[in-house]
């Protein structure tokens, strides 16, 4: 998978880059990451790239000229109805980001996302440039850096061959519509506290059923809105309707 990036600050994805899933995931080719600095694409000898809002107000917006040259030369393409990627706007506006949108991009062979910054981007890059619009959530960053970051690595667990183990990314917490059930490793006791005796006693199948009840309480009891998208079984029903405390006649 391509990742094209555009960026007023290349210079902050290095060092996240050069470590890890997403380093190794590039040593072995599964994905190449290009960060595009849109300062390159302006024509004036300050390199400008905001300007003041038509309005007024306070803060600076992203001009559309840079924006819309980088992305269209970069990707070879005048026009949204003829982008060959997904062109993604990183924006608080956007649809929340979740594991079934890193699943949806990870089928993509290539992706543009668009890193915004100051105030916000002119409205002509949202609607004539953008195929897509995504957030990290309901709040405000300073830029889209760090979600191009986050959006990276969530796609690229997903990728065959990105995770030492195949399955790895398969019982991460949010994969199954689940909360990941509880780890522990070495010591088997340690302040007091000992490891589930389920976990030491070799049985793979009571092992396996142990975690997946303990996703079903831990879903439960943190992320009870989960349960209503989750596809659950008669038996997970019964096994959670056994754990909550019924009312008193």
């Amino acid at each position: 998978m391509d990742f094209e990036i555009f960026t007023l600050l290349p210079e902050v994805f290095g060092p996240y880059l050069q470590s890890s899933i997403l380093l190794r995931a590039q040593q072995s080719r599964l994905i190449s990451v290009h960060l595009h600095n849109i300062r390159d694409f302006t024509h004036d000898r300050h390199h400008t790239t905001d300007d003041v809002p038509y309005g007024g107000g306070g803060g600076m917006v992203m001009k559309p000229e840079p924006v819309f040259e980088a992305v269209e030369s970069v990707l070879n393409f005048s026009g949204p109805a003829a982008a060959p990627c997904p062109i993604i706007l990183l924006t608080p506006q956007g649809r929340v980001f979740s594991q079934t949108i890193a699943r949806e991009l990870s089928r993509h062979r290539r992706i543009a996302v668009i890193c915004g910054r100051y105030e916000g981007v002119d409205e002509r890059i949202r609607t004539h440039l953008a195929t897509d619009e995504i957030s990290m959530g309901d709040f405000v960053l300073t830029g889209g850096e760090l979600p191009a970051l986050v959006l990276m690595d969530a796609v690229t667990r997903l990728l065959p061959g990105a995770l030492g183990h195949p399955n790895g990314a398969q019982s991460d917490s949010h994969s199954a519509g689940l909360l990941e059930h509880p780890h522990f490793t070495r010591p088997p006791e340690f302040r007091g506290q000992r490891v589930p005796e389920v976990l030491l006693s070799g049985d793979h199948a009571r092992i396996a059923r142990w975690r997946h009840e303990q996703s079903l309480l831990r879903t439960a009891q943190r992320r009870p809105d989960m349960l209503r998208g989750a596809s659950l079984s008669d038996e997970d029903a019964a096994f959670l309707a056994g754990q909550r405390p019924t009312k008193p006649a």
